[in-house]
């Protein structure tokens, strides 16, 4: 019996699969994964509203900032790389980031539902976390299928979702045509306000996930998470309404 236990335990380590693989299949790793994709998308978020924030930015030599820097973006390592390469590398992997962070969100809804059979936390901490995890699935959910809309409408030009003035590679006038269609502003202040719900849970939980998680430092992490969270959404919202109100054209 000695024997065969100790067989059982050898064949069972041969098919342990590798360090980084077991350690995402842990709740503890996948609050790592979507700490540090979370980090990433805050990162992506906050470059992305920085260049459209170039829509009020007076034109160079005649081409509206925002054109130029589109251009720029498509260049990157260039003559080292052909062009939009290095772009795609980085939209390549920006989506495994966002993957990531969309299966542990699933996966640790997942663990949680197994968890809630154990009574093992006061009902007060149960509904205030029950009530975040909610907010950050619908709204994480609701602006990744706004993303999808809006790159359809404005970065791809799929019909009939963009306007029929759509050109590729003209940034400024696409974002003009987009946003003086009422509906898809409404839309977008939505999703941006959304957004900004989505980061400040994420920022917020983000050190507690990462095992930062002192009371000396809440406030400071509930000024950084609420900031965060404002100036994304203040600063995604800014250039639509502008065009919406006529402050653009």
């Amino acid at each position: 019996m000695v024997h065969n236990a100790t067989a059982v335990t050898a064949t069972v380590e041969k098919k342990r699969a590798p360090f980084p693989v077991e350690f995402y299949r842990s709740a503890v790793g996948k609050k790592w994964i979507m700490a540090l994709t979370g980090l990433g998308i805050i990162g992506f978020a906050l470059a992305h509203m920085i260049g459209n924030l170039k829509m009020f930015l007076p034109p160079v030599d005649g081409e509206p900032d925002i054109d130029v820097y589109g251009h720029a973006l498509r260049e990157l390592l260039t003559p080292i790389l052909p062009e939009h390469v290095f772009l795609w590398i980085l939209r390549t992997g920006l989506i495994v980031m966002f993957l990531l962070h969309v299966h542990a969100a699933y996966s640790l809804t997942l663990m949680n539902h197994r968890a809630r059979q154990t009574d093992y936390e006061g009902p007060r901490h149960y509904v205030a976390a029950d009530y975040a995890s909610r907010t950050m699935r619908w709204s994480g959910t609701i602006f990744l299928a706004y993303l999808l809309f809006h790159l359809a409408d404005f970065t791809w030009g799929i019909q009939p979702m963009a306007p029929e003035t759509w050109e590729r590679g003209h940034v400024y006038a696409n974002f003009i045509a987009t946003f003086s269609r009422w509906p898809v502003t409404v839309l977008y202040v939505v999703a941006s306000l959304l957004l900004g719900v989505h980061l400040y849970h994420g920022a917020w939980s983000m050190f507690q996930s990462l095992g930062i998680n002192n009371p000396k430092f809440n406030t400071w992490r509930r000024y950084l998470a609420t900031g965060t969270a404002g100036v994304i959404s203040l600063g995604f919202i800014a250039p639509p309404l502008a065009v919406a109100f006529g402050v653009l054209t």
